[in-house]
């Protein structure tokens, strides 16, 4: 028998949820749905503005990207990071981060042989792409959890940090040895920092950046940052990402974008570059989260729940008090109540056990939450 087309991979993880959204769905007064991290607040007009002016966008982008977008975000990198020196031939717009996340390890050249290192509990995707491109993942916190046969392998490592779906945060130290260790090593350090503006507590005025120079130590070799749009002013339909650090690397990944047509559209471009020089929407947003989250987070408590980590991001990360529960249950048991959660596990073996409650409801649905959570009406 020929050999199938297609790569074989496992099912898509969320469509494992849609009995359990069914059931949701057939609560009086509807689904709240907290399962998943997709905006609902609206794009600022300021944003909305910008795309429709630049609307006339007859010729094919650069791939590249404008310069004068590639100064914007090395100027956010300067003023919102603490990371300075950042030139614009350093820095590369990608269509989402997403993408980038999947296709990285392929355009840096990994193989058979490779090994990619994700945190023990993470985005599934930094899996797939190791798999994509022929590489293995392995899932560690630190690379000094690895053997010395492993370690000789790695070539690139994964941060993310706030973490998804766990909230927790690295500080300077910790990013500083990692780099220390992976430079040693000869890998690359891929830091997805999607969710940094959105820093709670001790970590309010936000989270350290691989390329701070705390932790890049006045280098940026072998460093990359990966930022998104998405959470901070609701892009998420823009696919509106960028990716920054090591200027080699940079015009690596420029070139196989350039033969694979990855280019940001036009218009998207000029949105980005009016999001990235206003503070005040990225802020009024983040309210908006605080807000249902601090709404959130003791209703959980109240229906039995402990949160752990969730010190950034747009996340609670919890599991039951006291009790070892399967995270199906858990998310069963939401679902009883018309909330739908998502289950830890959907974020590797470390994860089970917890479930993972997006702040991405409206403050409507977050309310009814609260009401149904609680018992309050």
């Amino acid at each position: 028998m020929a050999k199938p087309f297609g790569l074989q991979l496992p099912e898509y993880p969320w469509e494992a949820l849609a009995p359990y959204s069914e059931r949701a769905r057939q609560y009086p007064g509807g689904v709240v749905d907290l399962s998943i991290g997709t905006p609902v607040d609206p794009t600022p007009e300021l944003i909305q503005d910008a795309l429709k002016a630049a609307t006339d966008a007859h010729g094919y982008p650069t791939t590249q990207g404008s310069l004068e977008l590639r100064q914007a975000i090395a100027d956010w990198f300067a003023r919102r990071r603490g990371v300075a020196g950042l030139s614009p031939e350093q820095v590369l717009p990608t269509v989402g981060s997403k993408e980038l996340v999947a296709w990285l390890p392929l355009l840096l050249g990994l193989g058979e042989g490779d090994v990619v290192v994700r945190p023990a509990v993470a985005y599934p995707t930094y899996d797939m792409g190791a798999i994509f491109a022929g590489a293995t993942p392995v899932a560690a916190d630190s690379l000094s959890e690895l053997d010395a046969e492993t370690l000789a392998k790695v070539r690139l490592v994964w941060v993310n940090s706030p973490g998804n779906p766990t909230g927790e945060v690295r500080s300077s130290e910790e990013l500083a040895t990692l780099v220390a260790q992976a430079r040693e090593l000869g890998a690359v350090v891929a830091s997805d920092e999607c969710y940094a503006e959105l820093g709670w507590g001790q970590w309010e005025s936000g989270v350290p950046s691989i390329l701070h120079p705390e932790v890049a130590k006045g280098s940026f070799e072998g460093l990359l940052a990966v930022y998104s749009l998405s959470k901070q002013s609701n892009l998420a339909g823009y696919r509106a990402a960028f990716v920054a650090g090591d200027g080699e690397l940079i015009g690596n990944l420029l070139n196989s974008r350039k033969h694979a047509g990855m280019m940001v559209p036009w218009p998207v471009q000029q949105a980005m570059r009016t999001a990235l020089g206003d503070d005040t929407h990225v802020q009024t947003q983040k309210d908006r989260y605080r807000a249902r989250r601090e709404a959130l987070r003791p209703a959980l408590e109240a229906f039995g729940l402990e949160i752990h980590g969730s010190e950034a991001g747009l996340y609670l990360w919890a599991k039951p008090a006291g009790e070892s529960q399967d995270s199906w249950q858990t998310v069963s048991r939401f679902a009883d109540l018309g909330i739908l959660v998502g289950p830890g596990v959907f974020y590797g073996e470390a994860g089970k056990g917890f479930v993972r409650v997006a702040l991405t409801g409206s403050d409507e649905r977050v309310a009814t939450a609260v009401e149904r959570l609680t018992g309050k009406r």
